[in-house]
This record gives structure tokens, sequence and C-alpha cells, in this order.
């Protein structure tokens, strides 16, 4: 009697080389860098059917924006470039794949989680996101002190005021306030502060990890989208992780995540099922060194798709314990 085997998962890669959002340049190069590291091949020796989709191109022309400034810098490029990515992102997960980010600064997210709520929106599924970041990226351009947008992505996918231009008259989907997870947390703008008081979004800072554990505290994230039935897209960036482990950062925040911590997270994240959507973003090669952060990223990223040192079976339980001997 034959066996049906079942299709291989699908994985789309697109790369987003934006480094307009942030104040240093070298994240353009982030894509070509996680290729060099092997992140295809990777995701192909865990049984995933790959499919590298190259780099989205921005928008061109670039929208027309009312000029904002400082307040909000390279508006009308970053524009661009998030038309671009969401229209990637819904087209990918409407074709079956799981679209898979790679960055680029972290403004990319305002695109790629824009295209992902849209179709969890048509599939009538509520969208939760998880920030794995040193920042929370909850700026607008009323409270920003740098102008920079890759510290403003998170408000705009949480519909705050003041980034409607970004999308204009195309589709912008935010997610509920509720449904977004901020993790790893250690350094908070002062106003920014404020509005994710006053919005109650869920942050989790270092020194809960550090009281809890990182473990407890991605569990309670992961029960509640179970719970829920939710679609959970993890906008992953690199500063997050200590920058001990990855210096390849233009950001960087002492006390990250460590290399343990790290790989638990993305461990639990697949053993959940319900990860649909990636972004890898703020890998910036010009300061790594010898591309140590994009090696690291590439093996965080194989741990999130299914890499185990010793699979253990469901609900990673342990073996039961050898049947003792009586003493003769």
């Amino acid at each position: 009697m034959k066996t049906h085997t079942p299709p291989k998962p699908r994985v789309a890669l697109l790369g987003a080389p934006i480094d307009l959002g942030a104040s240093l340049r070298g994240a353009c190069m982030g894509p070509a860098a996680l290729r060099i590291a092997g992140l295809e091949e990777a995701l192909r020796e865990r049984g995933f059917d790959v499919e590298d989709r190259g780099d989205v191109a921005p928008r061109t022309p670039a929208p027309q924006v009312s000029g904002r400034g400082e307040r909000a810098r390279n508006l009308a490029e970053i524009a661009a470039w998030a038309r671009s990515l969401s229209d990637a992102a819904y087209e990918t997960m409407r074709d079956g794949a799981m679209p898979v980010f790679l960055g680029g600064d972290h403004s990319l997210s305002m695109g790629s989680v824009n295209g992902v709520a849209r179709h969890a929106a048509e599939a009538g599924r509520e969208l939760f996101v998880l920030w794995l970041d040193a920042h929370a990226d909850f700026n607008t351009p009323a409270s920003t002190p740098s102008g920079n947008m890759h510290g403003m992505s998170a408000a705009l996918l949480a519909g705050e005021e003041g980034l409607e231009e970004v999308f204009g008259d195309e589709p912008r989907r935010p997610i509920d306030p509720a449904n977004l997870h901020l993790f790893g947390i250690r350094s908070i703008d002062r106003d920014e502060r404020n509005l994710l008081v006053a919005r109650g979004i869920d942050v989790v800072d270092m020194r809960l990890i550090d009281e809890h554990g990182a473990s407890v505290l991605m569990r309670r994230v992961l029960e509640r989208v179970a719970a829920r039935n939710g679609m959970l897209h993890v906008s992953f960036d690199l500063d997050a992780l200590d920058p001990a482990i990855a210096p390849g950062v233009g950001t960087d925040v002492p006390g990250g995540l460590t290399y343990r911590e790290a790989h638990l997270i993305m461990e639990m994240l697949h053993d959940s099922g319900l990860v649909t959507s990636l972004d890898v973003v703020e890998l910036n090669p010009y300061l790594d060194e010898r591309g140590k952060s994009a090696r690291l990223a590439v093996d965080l990223v194989s741990s999130l798709f299914g890499r185990q040192v010793f699979a253990r079976g469901p609900d990673n339980a342990l073996a039961p314990a050898l049947p003792t001997r009586s003493a003769p």
C-alpha cells in the first residue's frame, strides 16, 4: 500500500536592503550577509522547500508625502519601501508560503507586518507580533528624539497617529495594541515610555527576564496566541542579543539576551507551531566581526525552524526514569 508523503513546508526568503531608517548606514548589506552565512542551506537541511525570491525593490517613484524634516527622516523613501514590502508579504502569504524577510533596518517591519496583517484579516484570524528587540520602537514623529524611523515601526503597526502617510491611500491594517509583545527590552525613551503605558503594551524587559526566566515569560505569550487561534509574526532584531555575542548591529545596548536564552526562545517558538512569518533585522555587516553576528543569526533562525540537539517528542517531555534494581 502506497503511503502519502505530505508536501514539504514552503519558505520564501525576501531581502529588504534598507538602512535609511537608521542613523548608521550598513544594514542594507544584511540580506547578502545572511545569504552568505548559509541561511537557505540551513533551512533546506531542516526539510523545508525554500525559494529565495531575491530582494524586494522600493516603490518607484517614491510616494508624495508632506515634509516632516527631522521628525521623520527619509519618510518618502521609507514609505516607498513599506508599500512594496507590504505587497510582497501579502502576496507571499496568499501563495501559501511563509515569508522570511532579511533586513535591513527595523523600519522594514512597517511593510512586512502590514502585509501579513492584511492576509490575517482576510483569513478571519488575529495577528500577534513578538518584537524581539533591545528597543521598544514605539516613538512617533511627535515623540522621537532622533527622527530615525526604525524607532517608529512598532508604533505604526499598533495604529499610532502621525504615520498615516507611510501607506497613504493604500491598505493599512493596524494590529490590536494588546497583541503586540515587546520582549528583551532595555532601552526606552521617556515619551515613548509614557505612550507604551497609555496603550497597555506588553513589555517584557530584561529585569523581568532576569527575575522570572525567558521560558516562563515566552510561554505566557505563546499560550495567549494559541488560546485565540492567532497567527504569530516574529520580528527579530539582532540587538535583542547581548553585543558580546552579536556585535554587528548599529544600536547595541549592553545586557541583552544570552546565547542560550536566545536559542531557548527560538526552540519554544518552533515547538509552539504558531509562527507564520518572520523578520530578521538590523544586521550591519560593516560593524560585524568576521561574520560572527550573521552566523549566529542563521543558527538562531535554524532553531526557530526546528533544529534541536536532541528531539524529545511532544511537549519536550523527559524520558521516564530507568527502573531501579532492588538490592539483593
